[in-house]
């Protein structure tokens, strides 16, 4: 049993790094090996409309042949027993790198065809760690559970099942004093750090207990 993580956070030891982490923690107790894959150390870039996993008896119909790091990362998935990803959200989205990634990732195993096949050789179930700076009530008020459900269905329809843990109203900053951001509730964000994120912690954890136990 293999667990694959990728932090499309482009910090290694906060929010998201700390709770994907956790996950792995989780798989690891069931007997997984795990491996978590920073997206910001890789070298890649988005989807460039090439087309070339699309070409009927093309050498590459399926396969993204962009040649840069993604290439490997590919080959891991494809060895996967359950995948993990990790993003804060910027700006009512998964970040940048995380955003490129998934283009990449799901689009080259989508078969245009009226069944809308997946040409991923098996199921392997999936899970989404969110990380955010705004509130529980701000993330619906802005519809951004639209888009943790869109990519819940486009993981669905690629790999099987598919799961979101959110972890709201995040620490950002080590020290506020030294920021502008006299719109935020620093007391209780810090309160919440302490009270309700090793919750989301231990919510993590049994993410991976999950995906390195329950079958697809």
């Amino acid at each position: 049993m293999k667990i694959l993580a990728f932090n499309g956070s482009p910090r290694k030891e906060w929010n998201t790094a700390t709770l994907l982490n956790k996950a792995l923690e989780g798989a690891a107790s069931q007997g997984a090996t795990t491996e978590l894959i920073h997206l910001y150390g890789l070298e890649y870039k988005g989807c460039t409309s090439c087309f070339a996993c699309k070409i009927k008896g093309g050498k590459s119909y399926g396969k993204c042949p962009i040649p840069d790091d993604l290439l490997e990362v590919f080959k891991k998935v494809e060895e996967a027993d359950g995948l993990i990803f990790g993003s804060p959200i910027y700006w009512g989205r998964v970040s940048g790198e995380m955003a490129a990634f998934l283009d990449r990732l799901l689009f080259q195993y989508l078969e245009y065809s009226n069944s809308g096949h997946s040409l991923f050789q098996k199921k392997v179930k999936s899970g989404f760690i969110y990380t955010m700076n705004v509130t529980e009530e701000w993330f619906k008020k802005a519809g951004l559970d639209k888009h943790v459900e869109f990519n819940e269905f486009s993981t669905r329809m690629i790999f099987g099942d598919s799961e979101s843990l959110l972890s709201f109203d995040t620490v950002q900053f080590e020290d506020y004093s030294k920021v502008v951001a006299t719109s935020h509730d620093v007391e209780g964000k810090i309160r919440r750090r302490a009270e309700v994120f090793p919750i989301d912690c231990q919510k993590a954890f049994e993410m991976g207990v999950r995906l390195a136990t329950d079958p697809q």
